[in-house]
């Protein structure tokens, strides 16, 4: 109200001025300046409606450690630390520095935010969070104040309401945190940098609150050494992807408030989604729940979480929908992805369909047989033949092959880098950055054409199959991997 108040009297006084010929240009720049000054002011005190204020330290379900899944030792690990805040007294006795900082570095939809405030629930603290880019502005200082800003407040807050302790989170810290020096033309990085340098160091075991910080990366590398050694950031928690029976865990979590039909087998959805977050197994979970309320059901089918999980990595189905000719050299092409596979390995086929899907106009996916983390020359050079094995399917029925192919000619060269590097090619243990290029596109020539003669051999003398595989995928469109492994054995049989 004072506002708007101020500005009427102002343009009052200007009118007058004009009215009664007086010259007012030293009052316009006058009022030029002096708003300029008050939008700069408030630009560095705004942050009292950002950081500092109520949406830092929101109303939050409490979570507690038994709420998340998939993560036992990097919860085992975390709890370890925050003993030290619970048992005050006992380390007091015993002279032991309190951690000042616990940094959580993995992928992306891990739970490193859940892990942040079940943590605070733990501890019975106050819990204040921010993201690494509130901090960051282009106004000199503004980045420091509120470093000390959400520390102040974090204060404040445990006192109201009556904690000892309280947590201060800082997700995507790396935006924050990076290593100084990197930005010349810019030192407010560096300045709010070192506030909370200073900030962490003023951290004391008498304090009458206090605080721990804890902080979430994904981009660890990125960050100040300056920060993470002993006496800042103290502890590092590793968050990763959660493992077969973590997926499980995750995904009894998340259908715990579903309708499961008697037919929905965790253990088996928990199998095909290797190297899915958290994050993705709860998308699936409800990308399943919505594909079974568009048909009106009031159970959840497995046939429901098996769609998901091509919706999950795929994308949702495309309208668009190939010419014939083109469907003919799809259903081909995944065909013989599919017959490879099942070379390699016997049962690794989960489906394989030529429904556009994403970016892609068909696909054939495997299913894991279990998590594999080291991979023998043999495993990748299987791999290799799987990912060749459409584009030569083409070949063998069309003579010619597409631009269809191109995405798995790069996997193909990935994979075979990955020889080289690990010392699996002929040439032994060297270094990929240092290798010739010339001697390097041999090298990975020769494991692809190898492989490529190798997949040649067995799709010719499997033509027929290809060929009645090809009707069945068209007239059905999706294969699950029983029906074509039945499609094979019969075919084998006669």
């Amino acid at each position: 109200m004072l506002k708007e108040i101020s500005l009427g009297l102002g343009a009052a006084l200007l009118v007058f001025g004009v009215v009664a010929g007086y010259d007012i240009t030293p009052f316009i720049f006058l009022l030029a300046f002096g708003g300029a000054l008050y939008y700069l002011t408030n630009a560095k005190t705004g942050l009292k409606s950002g950081i500092g204020k109520a949406s830092t330290i929101p109303k939050r379900q409490e979570i507690s450690f038994e709420d998340i899944g998939g993560q036992s030792s990097a919860i085992k690990e975390l709890k370890e630390a925050l003993d030290f805040i619970k048992n005050y007294q006992e380390i007091k006795r015993l002279g032991i520095r309190p951690l000042k900082g616990i940094i959580m570095t993995g992928p992306p939809g891990t739970g490193k935010t859940l892990m942040a405030r079940a943590a605070a629930s733990y501890t019975d603290s106050i819990f204040v969070s921010a993201s690494g880019s509130d901090f960051v502005e282009m106004y000199a200082g503004v980045g420091a104040q509120r470093v000390r800003k959400i520390f102040q407040t974090a204060r404040e807050s445990a006192i109201k309401q009556k904690k000892k302790s309280g947590i201060i989170f800082i997700d995507e810290v790396e935006v924050l945190a990076s290593k100084r020096g990197q930005n010349a033309s810019h030192m407010e990085y560096d300045q709010t940098l070192n506030a909370l340098l200073v900030e962490m160091d003023g951290l004391k075991v008498d304090d009458n609150v206090r605080l721990l910080i804890m902080a979430a990366t994904n981009r660890v590398d990125m960050m100040d050494p300056a920060l993470l050694r002993p006496g800042r950031f103290d502890r590092q928690v590793k968050v990763d992807l959660p493992d077969k029976n973590g997926r499980l865990e995750i995904l009894k979590l998340h259908t715990s408030n579903k309708p499961l039909a008697q037919n929905v087998d965790l253990l088996q959805v928990a199998r095909e989604t290797f190297g899915f977050s958290g994050a993705h197994l709860e998308s699936l979970t409800n990308e399943a729940a919505i594909l079974a309320m568009r048909e009106g059901l009031k159970e959840i089918y497995h046939r429901h979480f098996h769609e998901a999980v091509d919706k999950v990595i795929m994308g949702e189905k495309l309208d668009r929908r190939p010419n014939p000719e083109e469907l003919k050299r799809v259903a081909v092409h995944e065909t013989g992805h599919a017959l490879m596979s099942e070379l390699s390995r016997p049962g690794s086929v989960s489906a394989l369909t030529v429904t556009p899907r994403g970016g892609a106009l068909g696909y054939m996916r495997q299913t894991p047989e279990d998590d594999t983390f080291l991979y023998t020359k043999d495993y990748l050079e299987n791999q290799i033949a799987v990912m060749l094995a459409g584009a030569v399917a083409e070949e063998v029925i069309y003579g010619n092959r597409s631009t269809g192919a191109s995405n798995d000619y790069e996997k193909a060269l990935q994979t075979a880098e990955t020889i080289i590097r690990s010392g699996m090619s002929r040439l032994g243990v060297v270094s990929l950055e240092n290798l010739p290029g010339d001697l390097k596109h041999n090298v990975v020539s020769e494991i692809l054409k190898e492989q490529e003669q190798r997949v040649m051999n067995y799709i010719t003398s499997h033509k027929e199959f290809l060929i009645l595989t090809m009707d069945v995928l068209l007239e059905k469109e999706k294969i699950s991997g029983e029906d074509f492994r039945s499609l094979l054995h019969s075919q084998t049989a006669a």
